[in-house]
């Protein structure tokens, strides 16, 4: 295929899945992508020996069309790209590796599962591994995007792993699993749980606290999840939680209510960190964040976009500041809030803010409050207002600088001309 070919296929900005197809349309190469347009567009760059290989190059130049699968999220797009590769098995994916050095999913096959991420050689070596395996998802081309998914699926549905508590002989709750009297309600002083559960990431099976039927069912939602049912998943919670609000356990209720409630405003562009790179054909979106006032008085946020290098004038937003004043850190963390709430505006691959370390733990502490995790950088200026230096992710720094520093001088000059409007229609009021 070659660049000028793109221009036939209407390829959205948005998560999915894409197949490079050979002359009788057999799949050469399955991936995924955060931005379909984005991804496809990079296979047509310059500098794609440097980034991808020759392998991949000559994948490209033997493809002849390309078809594509639009996704709620790329959480759903790398499950369903690890469904289809085991489906297909494209060369230029499998023949890349052999099957032992893919990144699996195992569920094992026990009265409590874990959930773990095992590499095949380990899975299908000689020596085999020391368990059963009730269910193996996969395989997933990225060991990093899987680990990544595994912190979001977490925070939704806790599951058992190989924490220590859980599996030394002598536990109270291996003694209790082998009499068969692991039940709720066991006294946690007799059971301390593990870090996990301290944290939120286990349900307490470890100190009794949840049982084998109510761990199946969470056993059961994962499986579904990746087994590419999103559908069927949040039917299945919708159904459940209507049955619990009908028998009063409203506790009970209200947990599937979030988990419903998770799977639909899933943000997960981190999973595609393992692709990000340079590369000029492509593009990607980049927003910027700036705070203007006067002694604390009309206190505004502004909000800027570049996109490959474009200034995106119609998607700039401007934000009056209410709870903060005069503290820049507070306005700055308010208008990341806002920000996030407007779920139909896309995500960017960076989130830039201007100023320093104070600002960029701030900026942090509200993507990850709110499950975001994405990229974000600060741009440190001298005693001029210029650029001094730039600190935060360093991938994204290499890979966006010119876009960085783009919307970071947008967002200071709209943020400065809104303020001083603003402050002349007060000296009129």
């Amino acid at each position: 295929m070659k660049r000028d070919e793109l221009r036939q296929f209407n390829i959205l900005d948005s998560p999915g899945i894409y197949m490079f197809r050979g002359a009788r349309k057999e799949i050469l190469y399955i991936g995924k992508a955060a931005s379909l347009r984005d991804r496809v567009r990079s296979y047509f760059a310059s500098d794609l020996v440097s980034g991808r290989g020759p392998r991949i190059v000559a994948m490209v130049e033997q493809a002849r069309s390309l078809t594509w699968t639009e996704t709620d999220s790329v959480l759903e797009a790398l499950i369903l790209e690890a469904n289809l590769i085991k489906q297909h098995q494209p060369p230029y994916n499998v023949d890349e590796k052999d099957n032992k050095s893919f990144n699996y999913l195992v569920i094992t096959k026990e009265d409590f599962p874990r959930i773990l991420v095992v590499r095949g050689r380990e899975l299908f070596g000689v020596g085999g591994v020391s368990y059963k395996a009730r269910n193996i998802f996969g395989p997933f081309p990225q060991g990093g995007s899987l680990k990544e998914a595994l912190k979001i699926v977490r925070r939704i549905f806790p599951f058992r792993d190989d924490c220590a508590p859980c599996l030394s002989k002598d536990s109270p709750w291996t003694k209790r699993m082998r009499m068969g009297k692991v039940v709720q309600g066991v006294p946690l002083d007799r059971c301390r749980p593990c870090f996990n559960r301290q944290l939120g990431l286990c349900p307490g099976v470890c100190s009794g606290e949840m049982g084998k039927k109510e761990y199946a069912e969470t056993i059961r939602h994962i499986t579904l999840l990746f087994s590419g049912n999103f559908q069927g998943l949040k039917r299945s919670l919708a159904k459940e939680m209507k049955t619990a609000s009908k028998a009063e356990e409203f506790e009970k209720a209200a947990v599937l209510r979030r988990q419903v409630a998770a799977l639909e405003h899933i943000r997960d562009v981190s999973l595609i960190k393992d692709e990000l790179r340079v590369s000029p054909g492509g593009g990607a979106r980049v927003e910027a964040f700036d705070v203007a006032h006067t002694s604390g008085q009309e206190t505004v946020a502004v909000m800027t976009v570049v996109n490959n290098g474009e200034m995106v004038k119609g998607q700039y937003r401007k934000f009056k500041i209410h709870s903060a004043k005069n503290n820049d850190v507070a306005a700055l963390k308010e208008v990341l809030a806002r920000r996030l709430v407007h779920t139909e505006w896309p995500l960017p691959r960076v989130f830039v803010v201007d100023g320093a370390t104070a600002q960029l733990n701030a900026a942090r502490r509200v993507l990850r409050d709110s499950g975001v995790e994405i990229p974000i950088v600060g741009v440190v200026k001298n005693e001029r207002h210029r650029p001094e230096r730039l600190i935060g992710d360093t991938r994204a720094l290499a890979a966006y600088e010119r876009d960085i520093l783009l919307a970071n001088s947008e967002a200071h000059r709209f943020a400065i001309r809104w303020h001083r409007t603003r402050r002349r229609k007060g000296a009129f009021i």
